[in-house]
């Protein structure tokens, strides 16, 4: 049994509180029923705080925000072993991270070790203090924000911290007439407020197991392989994408069609999610750079000069 239709009441349900920006909120969607984490990279004040919020509130999720400043230590993230005196054992204090909806508010305004603490937490959904592993509740996702590198005081994310995440999105700006019924909505009450669960949390689990039973043709199969490789073989790039980048194109291919109702993936779905999940994961040359060229702008180059395969 296919059920979609809680994932577009999802979406229905965030875009009450997100406006005009439906193709990002689905594209968040997508990436929790894939179990994958997504990097938000905006400029200050454009609602990323906002949509993870009401993500959490429409699967009825707990949800942690996380503040990425200078000072924070990966303990305060993970958590840590104390000795309790009356027992004389150590016991675990749970650190932020122990909740299904995590916001790494700012994650590149912090140190490459502090980061670093989120690697084993994305890959293997467990922690691991003093030789103990502790496994984080589900379904679990994490959405960092990262200001463009250009602001002062980043420090930027390294490839195999990129590499973990599923997607990157950006909100950017609304338009005029957006930003107008944005205010219009908050002078009558915060939307946020009023925000009621869509699904449950049970609901994301069986829709998470649903989707990997989408049929992908070996041709399309071939054609992610041949779309990830070409990024290995491209003048204009430096990395790269890795296998994980295949796996992921894969998988998100498989819940666009799913979110589409259909059991089946087409060329199209591949090609819709090619941007979104592998823009992060290529590091371009300088040069290329220099020219003003974009990740976005090198795989839309790619994706128009390999063949479209023709599934029968």
């Amino acid at each position: 049994m296919n059920n979609s239709y809680h994932l577009n009441r999802i979406v229905e349900n965030i875009e009450k509180v997100i406006i005009g920006k439906r193709e990002i909120v689905e594209l968040v969607v997508i990436s929790m029923v894939c179990n994958g984490h997504v990097l938000i990279e905006d400029v200050p004040g454009v609602g990323k705080t906002s949509l993870v919020s009401a993500l959490a509130k429409s699967i009825d999720a707990s949800f942690k925000r996380i503040q990425f400043t200078p000072d924070i230590l990966p303990s305060d993230i993970t958590g840590f072993t104390l000795f309790n005196q009356k027992s004389g054992e150590f016991e675990y204090r749970t650190g932020s991270i122990m909740s299904q909806i995590i916001l790494a508010d700012e994650i590149n305004r912090t140190s490459p070790k502090t980061q670093a603490s989120l690697l084993e937490v994305m890959e293997e959904n467990q922690v691991t203090i003093d030789g103990n592993t502790y496994k984080v509740p589900q379904p679990f996702m994490v959405l960092a924000t990262q200001n463009p590198v250009e602001y002062l005081g980043t420090y930027p994310l390294p490839e195999a911290q990129l590499d973990r995440f599923f997607i990157k999105i950006s909100l950017g700006y609304p338009l005029a007439d957006e930003e107008s019924r944005i205010l219009s909505e908050l002078q009558l009450k915060n939307p946020m407020h009023s925000l009621n669960p869509a699904a449950k949390s049970s609901d994301i689990a069986a829709i998470q197991q649903e989707v990997k039973n989408i049929h992908v043709d070996k041709s399309l199969c071939d054609y992610i392989v041949n779309i990830v490789g070409e990024t290995r073989r491209s003048p204009n790039i430096l990395l790269g994408s890795s296998p994980r980048g295949s796996i992921s194109l894969f998988k998100a291919a498989q819940a666009w069609a799913y979110y589409n109702n259909r059991a089946y993936v087409i060329p199209d779905d591949i090609k819709k999610m090619v941007v979104p999940v592998l823009s992060h994961r290529i590091l371009l040359k300088q040069e290329t750079k220099l020219k003003k060229l974009r990740a976005e702008d090198i795989l839309v180059s790619i994706l128009n000069n390999i063949k479209i395969p023709v599934v029968k």
